[in-house]
């Protein structure tokens, strides 16, 4: 009974490490669907994140161009994937 009751302490310790250990994705990051993912910068953004960490673009003017490698365009869409807001390529 006593090996029985070592093994569960020590299961049980293991699990709540594992559990513990927390999520690799920055906090800015975390996401559950798409819609939570928004462009990481104001002009010309090559990141996402979280819509509670999105910058404030209010009387931001932004160039025309269609920087290579962003947004720009619709070159690319914020997406959540594997639960971390990440940029993916459309096309």
């Amino acid at each position: 009974m006593r090996k029985i009751m070592i093994m569960f302490l020590l299961l049980s310790v293991a699990m709540f490490l594992v559990a513990c250990s927390g999520s690799s994705v920055p906090a800015e990051k975390v996401c559950v669907e798409d819609s939570e993912c928004v462009a990481a910068e104001c002009c010309h953004s090559s990141d996402s994140v979280n819509e509670d960490y999105a910058p404030d673009c209010q009387g931001v003017l932004c160039s025309a161009e269609c920087a290579a490698n962003t947004l720009d365009c619709g070159q690319a869409k914020s997406r959540c994937v594997e639960g971390a807001c990440t940029v993916v390529a459309v096309g």
